[in-house]
């Protein structure tokens, strides 16, 4: 890859200067030759009233902003490579875009002193030019870090793989404005302009079909339409609302709906009764895991170990211990339970508290509640052969 130093100043890098607020992101400058969202860069993401503050502020104190580097594409144009953030901050500062305090005033540009205006449009502005193949490009896309922002891993991924699918990808999955969000974030989590919600949505459509998201964009790299994606991702949302009627609960965010979808969505379920089965179990104070509950039920409750049921604490277990250990030594029998009724060695066996463990007489599962009138002590040999029963 080819590179060559070059100087611009701040007013000739946002000539011709477009920020399109639905979108979140700044497209050209230099009247028109530099594309500033190119297809693999991330979300602008300094609209924070703080980074893209620091940035105005340091051209105003004549720091550097630091190397930038544009790619001299096909036809002479040029794409940022690195540094969108900070050149999107300077045009998004230059057409009014946000404010800065200055003197304990708030000051836009239009409102700044002619000499700190000049500060901005005049500062110097080190560009690297690059130029090679997509993949040299590319590589280096992957080595940068933004201002101390690392790309995440479906960032780099839209890097690697951009073209028309990642474009119309992104505008759907990626724009912070999509009206779609709010229902989209009872069941997922993640920010649109990390590319967060649309990682999600190619995973679930990528493991419909036993393939990662490497590979599944590597296939439709060069689709014009998402058509697919958006058909699964909408699908797997539908099913869950209407699975699990009602207010969607907090637990219910970031589940692995696509993998639940898959193994379950062919199953028939009375939504009314598991509607009141999530209640019961989240009003539960036996359930450990809440967010295992719609598996749990999902699964036709086989899997109890979704919920990490809580144990009997120490004080239970040893109140439980002393009450049957008192009632053994009177009756001359074993104090576990199961030895007692046995006809072995160890009938009248007393065991220490060390060669005991707490059980459930009723099973959780089946009802039984995790507390001293439903809590026995059994040898550990009795404990561990009882299973569910």
């Amino acid at each position: 890859m080819r590179t060559e130093l070059k100087h611009y100043t701040g007013g000739e890098i946002v000539e011709g200067f477009v920020y399109n607020e639905f979108e979140g992101k700044g497209l050209f400058g230099l009247a028109g030759r530099l594309v500033i969202q190119p297809e693999y860069q991330r979300n602008y993401i300094y609209n924070d009233g703080k980074k893209d503050v620091a940035v105005i502020e340091s051209l105003l104190k004549g720091y550097p902003l630091g190397l930038i580097y544009f790619n001299v594409a096909d036809g002479g144009g040029l794409e940022v490579l690195d540094g969108q953030p900070r050149i999107t901050s300077v045009g998004r500062f230059v057409t009014g875009k946000f404010a800065i305090h200055q003197d304990g005033r708030e000051q836009t540009f239009s409102s700044l002193a002619v000499e700190d205006q000049a500060k901005i449009m005049d500062s110097d502005l080190l560009i690297y030019e690059c130029q090679g193949t997509e993949r040299d490009i590319k590589d280096w896309f992957k080595t940068i870090n933004i201002a101390g922002v690392p790309l995440n891993t479906q960032e780099l991924l839209n890097s690697i793989y951009s073209g028309p699918f990642v474009t119309a990808a992104k505008a759907e999955f990626s724009n912070s404005q999509n009206a779609n969000l709010q229902k989209w974030s009872a069941y997922v989590k993640g920010d649109p302009k990390r590319q967060e919600i649309l990682a999600v949505a190619l995973a679930w459509v990528a493991g419909s079909y036993g393939l990662t998201v490497d590979a599944y964009l590597a296939k439709h790299r060069q689709d014009g339409t998402i058509a697919e994606l958006k058909t699964y991702f909408t699908s797997v949302i539908e099913w869950v609302g209407t699975v699990f009627v009602g207010i969607p609960e907090k637990e219910m965010r970031g589940l692995e709906w696509g993998r639940l979808y898959e193994a379950y969505h062919n199953n028939s379920y009375n939504s009314a009764a598991l509607a009141a089965d999530v209640q019961a179990l989240l009003g539960d104070p036996a359930v450990g895991s809440r967010k295992g509950i719609y598996e749990y039920l999902l699964g036709g409750r086989q899997e109890p170990q979704l919920l990490m049921i809580r144990l009997f604490d120490d004080k239970t277990k040893a109140l439980a211990y002393q009450r049957q250990t008192d009632r053994a030594k009177a009756d001359g029998t074993s104090n576990c339970p199961l030895c007692a009724i046995g006809d072995n060695a160890n009938k009248d066996r007393i065991y220490r508290r060390d060669e005991m463990d707490a059980d459930h007489v009723t099973a959780w599962s089946k009802g039984g509640a995790t507390d001293l009138a439903n809590c026995e002590m059994l040898c550990i040999t009795h404990n561990r052969t009882k299973g569910n029963r």
